[in-house]
């Protein structure tokens, strides 16, 4: 079944994209939640004219989020947490924490936009991948270390 998604959906795609996915997901959870319209000869010109009026803002949304790429740089953040003698973490180093360190560097990154590149067990050096836009993906650098 072909949709049109009205938000930002990880692993399917991003606003105003048509996709292809099984009758039951769009009809039992896209389009009940909001997330998804039929992509049906009027909503399809109705989104080609939305994309046409919304080019500017986002190129700028694009820019901004290149800027925020640019000034991360090679920042290594720094994450405390609780390490036992092995060196295995007690609990789990979060998306959120990631957030709130970056912010600590001046970088505004909603944590919903973080994902970590392999599990975090131990302390040590790590990778996160942002998604700051459709086309820009940037990968940040942290430290776990002990309290």
């Amino acid at each position: 079944m072909e949709i049109i998604l009205k938000t930002d959906i990880k692993g399917l795609g991003y606003k105003n994209d048509t996709v292809n996915v099984k009758p039951g997901y769009a009809r039992n959870y896209l389009i009940p939640q909001g997330f998804a319209i039929i992509a049906n000869g009027s909503n399809k010109k109705m989104i080609e004219e939305n994309i046409k009026q919304a080019a500017h803002k986002a190129e700028k949304l694009k820019a901004d989020a290149e800027a925020i790429a640019e000034g991360i740089g090679e920042t290594v953040l720094e994450i405390k947490a609780k390490v036992g003698d092995s060196g295995k973490i007690f609990g789990a180093v979060t998306t959120l924490q990631i957030s709130d360190a970056l912010k600590a560097k001046g970088f505004e990154v909603d944590r919903k936009k973080i994902s970590f590149k392999s599990e975090v067990k131990m302390a040590g050096d790590y990778e996160a991948e942002i998604d700051l836009h459709k086309e820009v993906k940037k990968d940040v650098k942290f430290s776990v270390v002990a309290e």
